[in-house]
């Protein structure tokens, strides 16, 4: 086994063991992450949305949120996620607007479907149309705010992310 495939594994174990110490623990669902950088893990987390009452705390973003704050970055350039299990929609999002370089994930998201965690309908509902999609979506008020976009376009000291 190469180097970097014994390195994905060992990370990618350690997403699993955090997945069940904590479903144990009932912090929240089975799903760990592990955010590393220059091979070496720089922030956990694990699914804490039944022990914080957080729909968004699932094992990635929390792992991400603590690369982050650890890191003093909103980017994670040069990290790889480690995930128990297939992000679902946000948490993939989530890896994406935080720009880390590479996704590696033990369970997929059928495998997770078959014990009620099924992201299917949400990745369908993207695709929608507002008109269509099952929690009603209006638009207002958008010349309003299209107004910040623009003093927000002009502003000179913003940070760019």
């Amino acid at each position: 086994m190469q180097d970097s495939a014994r390195q994905d594994l060992k990370f990618i174990e350690a997403a699993i063991r955090l997945s069940g110490e904590h479903m144990r623990a009932n912090d929240g669902g089975p799903f760990g992450a592990v955010v590393v950088k220059n091979g070496e893990i720089v922030a956990t987390g694990w699914n804490k949305v039944t022990s914080t009452n957080d729909p968004t705390a699932h094992a990635e973003v929390t792992a991400i949120r603590n690369a982050c704050s650890k890191l003093n970055t909103f980017q994670l350039n040069g990290c790889v996620l480690y995930t128990s299990c297939e992000p679902c929609p946000m948490c993939l999002a989530s890896a994406y607007w935080a720009r880390v370089d590479r996704i590696v994930f033990a369970a997929t998201r059928q495998d997770a479907a078959k014990i009620g965690f099924d992201d299917e309908f949400l990745y369908r509902e993207i695709a929608c149309a507002l008109d269509q999609r099952k929690i009603p979506t209006q638009q207002l008020s958008r010349e309003d705010a299209t107004k910040i976009f623009a003093e927000w376009e002009a502003k000179a000291d913003k940070i760019r992310y």
